[in-house]
This record gives C-alpha cells, structure tokens and sequence, in this order.
C-alpha cells in the first residue's frame, strides 16, 4: 500500500479573467475565452475544496478557501501596474507565507517551506525588464541597453515570455532572458527537482540533462468553456505526481 503523500497543492495558470467578449492572441489567430476563465477557476477551487486530504497550497484567487495564496508575477500585472503598485495588493504573495528573498528591493522572488524536506521558489522572471521599472532608475536603463543590444528591430517591445527556464519546456522562443543564467545556478545545486512555469498557453514538459523536471501549465486562458487547464501536484517522499484536470495530463 503506497504511502500518503507528505504534501499536495493546486496549480493554475494564465486564469487573465476580463469582463469581455471572447478575443484572440496578438497575432489574431488563438482564441482567448475571457469570461468563461472565470468560470474554469470556480470550478477548480470546487475539486480542489474537495481533495481528500484537503490540499495545504493552492492558487486562491476566490478566496474560498483557507489556504496561503502565491501569485507569480507575469506580463499582464506589469503592463497595468508599476512594482510600486503591486507590492500594495493582494497579488503581492510574500507576506503569505514566505518571507526569505533576496536584499535587492526590486526582485520580488522569495522562498518558503511548507512541510519538512521541502522548500518551494517565486522566481522574479522579469526582474531584469522595463515593464514596470520606473523610467527614470538604473535597472530600467541597463533592461533597455539590454534589450537594444539583443534586439536590433524598431520595436523594442519585451520577448513574450518569461517564466519558462528551459528551451525544451517552451517553444523555444518564450524564454527568460537570462535563462541560461537561472539554469546554471539550478544546476548547481542537486536537491532542485521541479521547476514549474506558465505564460505558454499550449503547456510543455522536458526532463533536462541534470534531472530536473521543467512543466510548463497549460493556460486557463486559451482552454474552451467545455474543458478546464488545472492540477493537484502529490509530494511523496521519493517523487511527485501530477493528477492533472482537462488539458493538463497526468505525470
């Protein structure tokens, strides 16, 4: 008889809810459902409420349940709001559970551990970016160096991605900048097993070179009102399981 787990938690990704007519991506070919998001969480939060055991860690936009709630910040909360801003509303997650990050006042990652053996990481994916940097401030300044320096086309706009780490776990294109850096200090340390991320709608997976797992959620965003874009992650002693919902497949 398999053991129970030590820890489970929920995860989502890309809900973007707008009181909106459904639209489509940028490139006007990917049909973005804005309402029924909405909907697809409510009934997350539901299977989730209903986990027996009931889940320690969980995405809890609805406030429905009485669990710590970590927002990873993207694109969409720096295209309408300043870090300034952000740090003052409930998408601010450090207060929920984490306290430990690093002294530089404008990275926002932080860890936490919710049970013995296990610490989980908030990466600042775009913590070297000009969205949501003051204009007038050294780190908006060398993020436009840098991104005049790698991309040499008139519009200057940031790369689509950013939470993705590894190549393999997106489409090759949505990428962290720095990447290649976060990956090094990944790799350095052998106790990382699990490296979560989102942004890219279509989802992926890829085990790298070191063993580390790289699952990229697919997005609720892009999901049709008859599907659903979410999972409970089991942690054991020796592994974790996936027990996804809708687009997301077991692992």
């Amino acid at each position: 008889m398999q053991a129970a787990p030590r820890l489970a938690f929920g995860v989502i990704a890309d809900i973007q809810f707008a009181d909106a007519e459904d639209g489509y991506d940028f490139g006007g070919y990917r049909r973005r459902y804005y309402r029924h998001s909405l909907r697809l969480l409510q009934e997350a939060v539901r299977a989730w409420a209903g986990e027996s055991p009931p889940i320690d860690f969980v995405l809890d936009v609805l406030g429905q349940l009485s669990v710590p709630v970590h927002h990873a910040w993207g694109n969409h909360e720096l295209y309408n709001f300043s870090r300034a801003r952000l740090v003052q509303t409930g998408l601010y997650s450090r207060a929920a559970g984490g306290s430990a990050g690093p002294a530089d006042r404008e990275c926002h990652a932080y860890h936490w551990s919710p049970a013995p053996g296990l610490r989980l990481v908030v990466l600042d994916t775009y913590d070297t970016s000009t969205l949501g940097t003051d204009p007038g401030s050294l780190r908006y300044q060398e993020s436009l160096r840098l991104l005049r320096e790698k991309n040499p086309n008139d519009d200057l706009n940031s790369p689509e991605a950013h939470v993705p780490l590894h190549p393999c776990a997106s489409n090759g294109v949505c990428l962290a900048w720095n990447y290649e850096a976060a990956l090094s200090v990944i790799h350095a340390h052998r106790s990382v097993v699990c490296v979560l991320a989102g942004h890219l709608h279509d989802g992926a997976y890829c085990l790298d070179c070191h063993g580390v797992h790289h699952l990229t959620l697919e997005g609720v965003i892009e999901t049709p009102p008859d599907s659903n874009a979410f999972g409970t992650i089991y942690v054991y002693e020796d592994k974790m399981v996936l027990k996804g919902r809708g687009r997301i497949p077991d692992r």
